[in-house]
């Protein structure tokens, strides 16, 4: 009891006390400058000059084994504990060296990250001397110390053409694949006015996968003439070993007082603040004024409807300013605008839906020229003189850019292997030839096919003995006049007459998804259907193109070689990588195409027209 009585009576070290061995310790209360040292355990006076704990746990170790043993075991547990606090540790030498050292430029890992450069910088259109930017060079130091990023001149000269030929390489080998394909053409110029003519192919694959590859945009320097054009697109294909027997279509493209109202607001910054505080007070929408670009499909149209949009706030603001009032806009101003955005207001969404690349668009086109012609631009109650008048010319336009008999041909036939549409939208009097025109195709194909193996297996076939009087005879039953092929067109017929009795396919689902379960039933038929639907309806493929290519050739770059702008517009659509994936779009004018229809299933062909 009276070793409780004095234990009590201890109290613990003032001030901080990093040592756990002080639990064992302390001072009488009485004794306020703390310089006798009393264990808890013993109450034996233990000396410690300055505080130091040596004495302390020798005093455990000799006198409490346990105690001192318990105590080195948490010691030694705190230890290995990591703290919350985080303290410099000085690295060792190897690991400094190691640090230091760089990569050699052969190891796996330096390749994995230049690399990762050239795909940078070939899909994001940056010029080669980002790799000497001072910036970009210490963000990569950051990033991996080791590593030492190679000069403009690796990338130029090395890494970027190895990256395209790769790619062309693998391009390459993708389009020997497709049975037929469609190309699509357009003519360019540079800032430095350089020309240039675009190719883009469109096929479907195998495993109906449609596929839109932009191969190059070669220099043109030739007078644009159709005879020049057709040559520069010849080469073009001759460079990618794309055979013409394969060609299915090629397709190509072929309001001054709003303007200045609208440069009034675009280049002053006082009349944007008015306009804004205008907008406020009038509890309009706190828009900007639209400009019509030339070469941006439905600019014009979105530039009026901003127009009748913000007409309260344009007259507010113009009626204050003595030089501009003239541009107020009349009644008879407005009337006109209202009848053209009428017009074309529902055009605008048609337009951008047929100008995607990424599904089947041509089978479109009879769809939306019927829904044009009876519906959309028809006539409506209580319309103005003016609207119909727009309306009649818009769809006067339509209906001359698609009268060529070939051109509907190739509609009707598209139309109809569109699961979701089949022969809705031919007309009565087309509908027996669009039949019979698939049934000779699959007969086409089907001979041509059993020719081309029958020539084959002949050359491959080891000579065993001499022909008897029969095999000619058996030559002859195979014939195109045999019952073989009699049974070949029943067959395709059937086909034919089974497919167009299937229940359509909804307009929102994928065709070529439901032709991916069709080739088990319909073999035949699928085939011509990848020949036809691969067509693009505009040519916005090849605007998209030279939308990339401005984004190369821009102030800065406006003085590269035809080679290096080829390779450079190929590569940041055909390096498609899941980690590198950007689209390139543009909605310039996707003119409605001119489609020419190359008749590679017929005894003759239609030379390319221009």
């Amino acid at each position: 009891m009276a070793g409780e009585s004095q234990k009590k009576r201890l109290v613990n070290k003032k001030g901080k006390s990093n040592s756990t061995v002080w639990n064992h310790f302390g001072f009488d209360e009485k004794d306020e400058d703390q310089k006798h040292i009393t264990c808890k355990n013993c109450f034996v006076v233990v000396s410690a000059p300055t505080g130091n704990t040596t004495n302390l746990f020798n005093h455990l170790k000799f006198n409490h084994r346990e105690l001192h043993d318990n105590l080195m075991k948490k010691q030694n547990t705190k230890k290995t504990t990591p703290s919350t606090t985080s303290y410099a540790v000085q690295s060792s030498i190897s690991e400094s060296l190691y640090a230091a050292t760089p990569y050699p430029s052969t190891s796996e890992r330096h390749q994995k990250i230049t690399e990762s450069i050239v795909h940078y910088l070939a899909k994001g259109m940056c010029s080669a001397n980002t790799s000497d930017n001072s910036g970009f060079r210490q963000m990569v130091n950051t990033l991996d110390k080791r590593y030492v990023l190679p000069s403009r001149h690796h990338f130029t000269r090395a890494a970027l053409p190895a990256l395209y030929e790769k790619r062309r390489h693998e391009v390459a080998n993708e389009l020997l694949g497709a049975d037929f394909f469609a190309i699509m053409t357009d003519l360019w110029s540079s800032r430095t006015m350089e020309p240039y003519i675009s190719l883009t192919v469109h096929f479907i694959d195998s495993d109906f996968n449609l596929n839109a590859k932009c191969l190059q945009a070669s220099f043109l320097p030739e007078d644009h003439t159709g005879e020049n054009i057709a040559n520069g697109l010849k080469d073009a294909m001759a460079a990618w070993s794309l055979n013409e027997e394969k060609l299915v279509c090629l397709t190509t493209d072929n309001a001054a007082n709003v303007i200045l109202i609208v440069a009034s607001f675009s280049y002053s910054w006082k009349k944007k603040r008015d306009l804004a505080q205008a907008q406020k007070q009038l509890n309009l929408p706190e828009h900007s004024l639209k400009t019509e670009c030339p070469t941006r499909w439905g600019s014009r149209q979105a530039m009026i409807e901003r127009i009748l949009e913000q007409q309260t706030a344009i007259t507010q603001v113009l009626s204050a300013d003595k030089k501009l009032r003239h541009l107020i806009p009349t009644w008879q101003d407005i009337d006109v605008l209202e009848a053209v955005n009428k017009a074309l207001s529902p055009l605008v969404e048609f337009t951008d839906a047929l100008s995607g690349e990424t599904y089947i668009s041509v089978s479109f086109i009879k769809p939306t020229l019927h829904l044009f012609n009876h519906t959309i631009l028809g006539p409506e109650e209580g319309e103005n003189e003016m609207s119909k008048s727009i309306k009649r010319k818009i769809l006067k336009y339509l209906n001359d850019k698609y009268s060529c008999p070939a051109v509907q041909e190739l509609l009707d036939m598209a139309s109809a292997l569109d699961p979701r549409f089949k022969l809705k939208y031919v007309s009565q009097d087309n509908r027996e030839a669009i039949e019979k025109r698939l049934i000779n195709i699959n007969n086409f194909n089907y001979n041509t096919k059993s020719g081309d193996a029958d020539c084959v297996a002949e050359a491959a076939a080891p000579k065993k003995k001499k022909r008897g009087l029969g095999s000619f005879f058996k030559a002859c039953t195979d014939g195109a006049d045999g019952p073989v092929a009699v049974q070949q067109e029943q067959v395709i017929t059937l086909e034919l007459g089974s497919y167009l009795q299937s229940n359509p396919l909804d307009p929102d689902e994928d065709p070529l998804k439901r032709w991916g379960e069709f080739n088990k039933f319909y073999p035949r038929l699928s085939k011509v259907a990848r020949k036809y639907l691969c067509i693009p309806a505009t040519s916005s493929s090849s605007e998209r193109v030279f939308s990339t290519s401005g984004n190369i050739v821009s102030c800065l770059r406006a003085s590269l070689k035809p080679d290096h702008v080829n390779r450079l517009v190929f590569l940041p659509s055909s390096c498609n990588r899941s980690s590198f994936k950007l689209l390139f779009m543009s909605q310039r004018r996707p003119n409605f195409c001119n489609l020419y229809f190359v008749k590679s299933d017929s005894s003759y062909r239609n030379s390319l027209k221009f």
